[in-house]
């Protein structure tokens, strides 16, 4: 889930204007025709035709199209060693099946056989994003678990932001899951209006449009994409209020998170999610009364660190793209536009999450888990304990 679903509909009064202003003619905000076909019977299959499709479709940042395609596409990664579980991984509003290399890489070091999906509207041009709707979302999830489930019998679910809200209906109703991944569960938006979205979508097209120059993301908002996201969080809302959920759950946030509402998810945790051996990773200053909990301080001058961000949970240190010297800097941090543009300069610059601002200091968007070895370890230990 991205910055603009909060920021832009927070002007929602002055909407009309919006809509009426020109739109930015551009290949990346037109729309497709269609949405490709998630429902092939293989998950080759699925693989082969969503890349034929892509490479007609999308709207290339570089000149390396094939890198482009495969981080866009839903990948598998197959264990050298399998230990016959499985694990299907979907990601949020506005990624890219990328977003889980790392996680996913290191489960199947672990034995797991996983594979990612590509929720439909992305990975082609941000302006696709008009196109899916709910059901769109739901289907792409229930028909590649219930892919998995045709192999294994031992299917587990995770996912990031939008994606974590997916998957955690999916198990809720379905009771065959193993149990859940959850990073950044944007069960609930820290900013309430963004349940105006559905309303401003028949309004005005975009929420936000900047330039698109990351192949891994997309940098802007259709409103239709934000009003389906919210969409998702109503349903698991709903969801969670049928009772109880026993089955495993891991879950990592950061407080510094402008994004979801982390004390709904913390509540959710400590009174929904009742099994033993579930882990609640805390990035924060502050330890939770939670015995099922760990937490690791995010202010890290060394690293000039200053808290922990919506997105910066999923990625290594090591990531040639996101970690400490990967090649994409989010420099559109909230921090004003001569910030922003000192440190697309090459200006040194602090990390944090969307909106965090500290005299003196100019802060880019915190794309690493500093401590991602030590979150997958905690990972490794529920999903043996849980075994």
């Amino acid at each position: 889930m991205m910055k603009h679903t909060i920021t832009s509909i927070l002007a929602i009064s002055s909407i009309a204007l919006v809509g009426c202003s020109k739109e930015v003619i551009d290949p990346a905000f037109q729309k497709s025709d269609h949405l490709p076909n998630f429902k092939q019977t293989s998950f080759t299959d699925y693989v082969e035709e969503t890349q034929e499709w892509l490479l007609s479709h999308r709207v290339f940042m570089t000149d390396d199209k094939q890198f482009e395609i495969d981080a866009n596409s839903p990948a598998q990664y197959t264990p050298a060693n399998p230990n016959g579980q499985a694990v299907l991984l979907v990601h949020g509003l506005g990624d890219s099946p990328y977003s889980f290399h790392d996680v996913a890489t290191h489960l199947a070091d672990q034995g797991y056989l996983v594979r990612t999906v590509l929720l439909p509207g992305h990975g082609s041009k941000v302006g696709d994003l008009q196109l899916p709707t709910l059901q769109d979302w739901q289907q792409v999830v229930d028909h590649h678990t219930q892919l998995l489930q045709k192999d294994y019998d031992s299917v587990w679910l995770g996912g990031y932001s939008t994606g974590a809200n997916l998957v955690t209906s999916q198990a809720i109703n379905d009771p065959s899951i193993k149990g859940l991944m959850l990073f950044s569960p944007a069960f609930q938006p820290f900013s309430p209006a963004v349940k105006f979205a559905g309303m401003a979508s028949h309004i005005m097209t975009w929420a936000d449009q900047d330039p698109e120059d990351n192949p891994l993301r997309y940098n802007s908002l259709p409103m239709n994409g934000a009003s389906v996201y919210y969409q998702t969080s109503e349903v698991v809302r709903d969801d969670l209020e049928k009772g109880i959920y026993e089955k495993p759950v891991f879950i990592m946030m950061s407080e510094g998170d402008s994004v979801i509402d982390t004390e709904f998810v913390r509540n959710t945790f400590a009174n929904t999610m009742t099994n033993n051996s579930n882990m609640l990773i805390w990035q924060s200053e502050h330890s939770l009364d939670e015995p099922r909990s760990k937490t690791f301080s995010m202010a890290l001058e060394e690293q000039r660190i200053s808290n922990g961000s919506h997105m910066g949970l999923l990625f290594s240190p090591e990531n040639p793209y996101y970690g400490v010297n990967g090649t994409e800097v989010i420099c559109s941090n909230g921090q004003g536009s001569n910030l922003e543009n000192e440190c697309l300069a090459g200006s040194e610059v602090w990390y944090s999450s969307w909106g965090y601002t500290e005299q003196g200091k100019n802060h880019a968007r915190l794309t690493y888990n500093p401590y991602f070895n030590e979150s997958m370890q905690a990972l490794d230990l529920m999903l043996k304990t849980s075994n």
